[in-house]
């Protein structure tokens, strides 16, 4: 009978509400969220992700994602899911796929999925493109680590020059990077982006009451622009604590805490707690922003100390190897055919 119900409601839905559950945060939220990790970076991650300029920079690519919805029927089609994920109250996608027993791959979770009659592309697919992109910081940063050493220890000054060159390139490319991705991260933070109840509760049971109006746009977006403090979200984010799990075990825990606060959102919103100046859902807003700010910037540093750990180049050599003097950096490591 749930499944049934679930079927009826996505028909239903994807008929009438296009791209229902595409953003998150507004450009407010998501400024903060995406600035306020790096301010909040450790001095053991490199300077340049730390200066004020990147700081600025991945504000703004933070925003980028949620900019980009129109450019096309077949852009948007695969991207939107990627900025949600429908969990039900126990914390399975659309009821089927347990969050604690995510598969590695979207291939493997959509094949799930479509055994009961569902997609990734309905059910959204927010873990991955969290999973994915912290994958490729890791990546971008092990590039880092031994593009540095090539420009301090090469044979020649013309190949010291070459890895300089490239290593303020990927410089580049890890600020881009980690500014697009900070968007799917602080997604993470927003309570209607990880649930089945995600604009109004929906047409399900609610011995609570709580309303089916749509009320996603407001609270993510005016509520947070006209009542919001940036001090008091960056006040709440304190200093890193290794969670000593993996990036998959990190997501799940994000995404599952962040369920955990819906019903907490319904029965504010239910009581008036989103009004203007309402002390209750400015404490709960500004808690959602700086929570994702916080798993932002555990993510960067986790990336940046798994970066050791990693293989670069062709055939792949290991940056403990590099850095430690034991494996000397050439420019054929890097261009090898």
């Amino acid at each position: 009978m749930k499944q049934k119900l679930y079927a009826v409601l996505l028909v239903v839905v994807g008929a009438t509400v296009p791209g229902a559950n595409v953003f998150a945060w507004g450009a407010t939220g998501h400024d903060w969220v995406s600035s306020i990790a790096i301010e909040k970076l450790p001095e053991s991650v490199p300077e340049f992700v730390r200066m004020p300029e990147t700081v600025a920079e991945i504000s703004a690519m933070g925003r980028e994602p949620d900019r980009s919805k129109g450019a096309g029927r077949t852009h948007d089609a695969e991207r939107d899911p990627g900025h949600y994920i429908d969990l039900d109250d126990d914390g399975a996608a659309m009821g089927v796929v347990p969050l604690s027993k995510l598969p590695e791959t979207r291939e493997e979770y959509d094949t799930l999925l479509r055994v009961k009659g569902f997609t990734q592309y309905k059910a959204g697919y927010l873990p991955y493109s969290i999973i994915d992109g912290w994958q490729q910081i890791r990546k971008d940063f092990a590039y880092w680590r031994a593009l540095t050493m090539g420009s301090k220890t090469a044979s020649k000054l013309e190949d010291r020059a070459w890895f300089a060159g490239n290593r303020l390139r990927r410089e580049q490319l890890i600020i881009h990077n980690i500014g697009i991705w900070s968007n799917y991260v602080g997604d993470a933070s927003q309570p209607l982006h990880v649930s089945v109840h995600y604009n109004g509760w929906g047409d399900y049971p609610s011995p609570l009451g709580y309303t089916t109006k749509h009320v996603r746009a407001y609270f993510e977006g005016e509520f947070v622009k006209d009542n919001l403090s940036r001090t008091a979200v960056a006040a709440k984010v304190g200093p890193y604590l290794d969670c000593k799990c993996s990036i998959e075990d990190q997501t799940k825990g994000l995404l599952l805490a962040t369920l955990g606060q819906l019903g907490q959102l319904y029965a504010l919103e239910k009581a008036g707690g989103f009004k203007k100046g309402d002390r209750r859902g400015i404490a709960f807003a500004t808690s959602r922003l700086a929570d994702g700010a916080t798993a932002l910037r555990n993510m960067i540093v986790d990336a940046w100390l798994n970066s050791a750990d990693m293989s670069i180049g062709y055939p792949m050599v290991n940056v403990r190897d590099i850095e430690s003097g034991k494996v000397r950096m050439t420019r054929e490591l890097f261009g090898a055919d």
